[in-house]
C-alpha cells in the first residue's frame, strides 16, 4: 500500500469515527465548574427557594446550548457553612462562591443598598421597586464600588417582598395604638418607629422573629405577609396592621470577585443575564404570592386591620427624614447620594408611583 493511500484511509477512519459520535453529542470535552452557592436562611425562603428551582437550573440549561461548560452545583443554606447575616463575609472569604446577601444587615458597608428602606410609603409594587434600584446600581459606579470592596461582584438586586405590614398581639390601627409597642424589626425598619412617642425597635431576624413574640420580647414584629406565612407568625401575631409601609430590596444576588475573574466570559454573560431574570421572577413571585399569603393568615386564624391613608399619612409625616439623612452621609463620604435619592424617587414617580411623602423634596440645596 503506497503512502497515499495509507493516508486516505486515516483520513477516511477519523471521520467515520466523528460521525459514530451519539447524535447532538459534542466530538470534544465540556469543562466542569465547580460552584458552591450559600445562603444562611434556610431554603424554604422564598428567594432561596426560587434560587435552587430557578436560577440554577435556568444557568445549566442555557450553558447546555454549546455544551462548552457545565457548573457542577452545591448548595449550602440555612445555617450548613454561614448564617443569615454571613453571607456577606463568607462569600468575601471564599467559603462560597455566589450567594444572596441579605444587605439590610449591612448598612455600613453597603449604604447604597439602604436606598429603597429609607424611602417607606412610596411604593408596594416589588416589581418598580426591583428595576429602579438596579437601574440606580448601572446607573451610579457607588454601588458596584461597595461590593468591590467586599471582594464580590454585583449581579442583581432582590426585592422579595411587596410590602412591610405590622403583626402584632393584640389589634393595632392607628399610630396611638404603636405608642409605648416594641416591635421587632431589622436594619433601617427599626428607624420607622423613631417618631411614635415610646415605641421602640428591636434588632431581630426573620428566624427569630416569632420566639421575639412569643416570649414577650416584644408585642409585635415588622415584616411582608408571605414571610409571615411561611414562619408561622399566626400563632403569635394574630392581627396584622395593613400599613403598606412599602417594598424593599433586602436581598443581592453576588459572587466572589476572585471566582468570577476566573470564569470564561460564556459562562459570565450567562451568569450575569439568568441574574436579572431571577431579579424580575422574584418581584413577580413576591407580588403573585401577596393576595395569597394575606388570605392564607385570614385562614390560619389571623385578623387584618387596615390603616386609614391619613394615619398612614400620619405615620410617614413623623418619621425622621432617614432618607435625606442617608443621602448626605453618603454625600460627606464623597459618594453621590444625594443625586442617587433623587435619581430613585424620580424613577419611582414615573413608573406610577404617589408617595405619601416626598423624602427627596427635604434635601438641601
Amino acid at each position: 500500500m503506497t503512502m497515499k493511500s495509507t493516508r486516505r484511509l486515516m483520513i477516511a477512519a477519523g471521520l467515520a469515527a466523528t460521525f459514530m459520535q451519539p447524535f447532538g453529542t459534542a466530538a470534544y470535552a465540556t469543562e466542569t465548574i465547580n460552584m458552591i452557592a450559600i445562603d444562611g436562611y434556610p431554603d424554604k425562603s422564598m428567594w432561596v427557594k426560587e434560587f435552587s428551582t430557578f436560577f440554577i437550573p435556568r444557568v445549566n440549561e442555557e450553558l447546555a446550548k454549546t455544551g462548552n461548560y457545565e457548573i457542577k452545583w452545591q448548595e449550602a443554606y440555612g445555617g450548613t457553612i454561614v448564617k443569615p447575616r454571613g453571607v456577606l463575609e463568607g462569600i468575601k472569604l471564599g467559603l462560597g462562591d455566589i450567594g444572596i446577601v441579605t444587605t439590610i444587615f449591612h448598612t455600613s458597608a453597603l449604604p447604597s443598598q439602604g436606598i429603597a428602606a429609607v424611602t417607606p410609603f412610596v411604593s408596594s409594587d416589588a416589581r418598580i421597586v426591583a428595576k429602579a434600584v438596579d437601574e440606580i446600581a448601572k446607573e451610579f459606579p457607588q454601588v458596584e464600588k461597595e461590593f468591590a470592596a467586599e471582594n464580590q461582584v454585583y449581579l442583581a438586586t432582590g426585592v422579595v417582598l411587596d410590602t412591610y405590614q405590622i403583626f402584632s398581639t393584640s389589634p393595632i390601627s392607628s399610630v396611638a395604638d404603636l405608642e409605648g409597642k416594641k416591635v421587632a424589626a431589622a436594619g433601617y425598619n427599626l428607624r420607622y418607629l423613631e417618631g411614635i412617642e415610646g415605641a421602640a425597635g428591636v434588632q431581630g431576624g426573620l428566624p427569630t422573629f416569632y420566639n421575639m413574640v412569643q416570649t414577650g420580647v416584644t408585642e409585635a414584629a415588622m415584616l411582608w405577609p408571605e414571610a409571615a406565612l411561611t414562619y408561622n407568625m399566626v400563632e403569635v401575631a394574630p392581627y396584622m396592621l395593613k400599613a403598606d409601609l412599602g417594598a424593599v430590596n433586602s436581598k443581592t444576588l453576588t459572587i466572589n470577585a476572585d471566582v468570577w475573574a476566573k470564569l470564561p466570559e460564556e459562562v459570565k454573560t450567562v451568569i450575569q443575564n439568568t441574574a436579572i431574570e431571577y431579579s424580575d421572577r422574584l418581584a413577580e413571585v413576591a407580588m403573585g404570592e401577596a393576595a395569597e399569603s394575606v388570605a392564607g393568615f385570614i385562614a390560619g386564624g389571623g385578623t387584618v386591620v387596615e390603616m386609614t391613608e391619613e394615619q398612614r399619612k400620619a405615620w410617614a409625616d413623623s418619621m425622621p427624614n432617614i432618607a435625606v439623612e442617608w443621602a448626605t452621609k453618603l454625600d460627606s463620604e464623597g459618594a453621590p447620594g444625594s443625586e442617587m435619592l433623587r435619581a430613585y424617587m424620580a424613577k419611582l414617580a414615573a413608573a406610577g408611583a404617589v408617595p405619601l411623602r416626598d423624602w427627596a423634596a427635604e434635601l438641601p440645596n
